[in-house]
């Protein structure tokens, strides 16, 4: 691939569309006042169309001009990926000392050894969920993490930052790669320094291109996004390949509270006693016999015989008793 610098070629071509866009402008200009002047009919209108033709061109450039400086760096880095540029190392300019007067020289203390960087490493349990089988490529190459709240349709940052105020939800880290291999396995990881606790982490084969520009992404809750120091370390397989750090200041939105549902009183079925009259026991008046008194004729003689009427007591009947034929008086003869 030719070592090119596409920013500056796009820059340059957009110059050179601006020249003959002022240089097309003068043309119209002088072309229509020439056609104005003229007093026969065929020039000035030949003039005329020369005018309008300029004015298409001008048009024409216009909008191309814009195109190339809009969308011109994205579409170029389709086909050609880009290179990681070397940064010049800045110069140590000399400056002219005062000669100090020689003093006692001071006793050499013990100076502390500085500590060694670890250099980061996945996490164990991350690196189980590995399913790449493509072996990364050793020579790829990452820029420097940017980080910023959105990104636009070409992967870049809108308003980058390191240092960022509440309130927050997604924060963006974007970056620009070379060499690639589609299908090796790629890991974010999202920390918060004073804790060391993850907040984030992505892990997959890759399914981007072998260069170009790529994105990791961390969505919290705002209340979760205290105020700090984050560090997102990238792996390409188990190689740790650049590490960003940004700042977040400002106390997180306190979480509204919700509503718990209290527990409703459940009325609990009382058993009531109820009073059922039981039939009372009725007294029947139960019919007596009674005896009613007869009249007794004593039987006198007499020369002709007579007929003596005996009267016999006589039975009330019950309700339940059987009505029985009555007496019926007889003649007795006397002797």
């Amino acid at each position: 691939m030719p070592n090119l610098d596409l920013k500056t070629a796009i820059y340059t071509t957009v110059a050179i569309l601006v020249i003959f866009l002022i240089i097309s402008i003068v043309t119209l200009i002088r072309t229509w006042s020439s056609a104005k002047k003229i007093p026969f009919y065929k020039k000035r209108r030949k003039l005329q169309i020369r005018a309008f033709r300029t004015l298409l061109l001008i048009i024409v450039l216009l909008v191309f001009t814009v195109v190339i400086a809009r969308f011109g760096e994205p579409v170029a880095y389709v086909f050609y990926e880009p290179s990681p540029t070397i940064t010049n190392t800045p110069t140590i300019t000399m400056t002219l000392t005062i000669t100090m007067t020689p003093t006692i020289t001071l006793t050499p203390t013990i100076t502390n050894t500085p500590s060694i960087t670890p250099i980061p490493v996945i996490p164990p349990a991350i690196e189980e969920q590995f399913e790449a089988t493509v072996l990364p490529n050793e020579e790829v190459i990452f820029s420097p993490l940017i980080f910023s709240k959105e990104i636009d349709e070409g992967l870049q940052p809108v308003n980058p930052n390191e240092l960022f105020d509440q309130p927050l939800n997604t924060l963006y880290a974007t970056f620009s790669y070379v060499d690639m291999n589609a299908g090796s396995q790629w890991t974010s990881l999202w920390y918060r320094v004073m804790d060391n606790e993850l907040i984030c982490y992505e892990t997959k084969p890759w399914d981007g291109g072998t260069g170009g520009y790529g994105y990791s992404d961390c969505t919290l809750n705002p209340s979760e996004w205290v105020p700090g120091e984050y560090e997102v370390q990238f792996f390409v397989g188990t190689t740790w390949i650049t590490s960003g750090r940004f700042i977040i200041e400002g106390e997180p939105p306190t979480p509204e509270p919700t509503a718990t549902p209290s527990p409703t009183i459940t009325n609990t079925p009382t058993i009531t006693a109820t009073w059922t009259p039981q039939p009372s026991a009725t007294f029947t008046n139960t019919p007596t016999k009674t005896n009613t008194p007869t009249n007794t004729f004593t039987p006198t003689k007499s020369s002709t015989p007579t007929v003596t009427l005996t009267l016999r007591p006589s039975f009330t009947p019950r309700p339940t008793d059987t009505r029985w034929p009555s007496m019926t008086p007889s003649t007795t003869p006397i002797p």
